[in-house]
């Protein structure tokens, strides 16, 4: 599996309903656990995004399958990267020439 960190900013309509917020996220992780994936952390944080996500995914595409259905609630808008690990980090390396 592959991993993702993901920035997330409220929108206008998720600042509204910020109360639904905790519930929200309790949905999100069921959602990535049903397709296949594993929920790592959700973090809170201040500065210029509202809340960072780290998981794991079988396929980009499941992630991308994923991201759309949470970003088409309207409550957030993301920012997804691909992160690899120091060991794979290191298995890149090896292969340079």
């Amino acid at each position: 599996m592959q991993t993702y960190i993901s920035l997330l900013k409220l929108t206008e309509q998720g600042i509204k309903n910020i109360k639904d917020a905790p519930a929200r996220v309790e949905q999100a992780i069921k959602a990535i656990e049903a397709g296949g994936g594993k929920f790592i952390g959700f973090y809170v944080v201040m500065g210029e995004y509202d809340y960072v996500v780290i998981a794991a995914s079988p396929s980009d595409e499941a992630m991308m399958t994923y991201l759309l259905a949470l970003g088409s609630l309207g409550n957030v808008k993301t920012t997804t990267m691909k992160a690899f690990s120091k060991e794979q980090f290191s298995d890149l390396i090896k292969k340079l020439p």
